[in-house]
């Protein structure tokens, strides 16, 4: 029988949405830089893309299901958003404008629920 006292969780809803944004955002970002005349300029674009999109939903999955890794994951995630805000920031396109505030909204959300 299991005497350890239950965990007690955060209220997740801020962050686990500001993930699913950022997420879906990177995705649309990565598709559409696709598309643009001067694709090998993007490819540090898509990679960022790809991998925030990965540790986002990676960050969202232990953050909903209370891991104990939670915390660590979220570190990683942060550090990956604030790059992939800092590249898409660098571009004029829409769609990059539109990743870089998801992912400063994502970044800003995930350092209020570390704290």
């Amino acid at each position: 029988m299991n005497t350890a006292p239950p965990r007690t969780r955060k209220d997740n809803r801020a962050v686990t949405d500001a993930l699913s944004r950022c997420i879906a955002a990177c995705e649309m970002c990565a598709d559409a830089c696709l598309d643009e005349d001067d694709i090998k300029m993007m490819v540090p674009c898509i990679r960022l893309d790809r991998d925030c999109a990965d540790i986002c939903r990676l960050t969202a999955a232990y953050i909903a299901r209370g891991s104990d890794h939670a915390q660590h994951v979220l570190k990683e995630c942060m550090e990956i958003c604030q790059k992939c805000h800092d590249e898409c920031v660098q571009h004029s396109h829409d769609h990059c404008q539109q990743c870089a505030a998801a992912c400063k909204a994502c970044l800003d959300a995930c350092r209020a629920y570390a704290a």
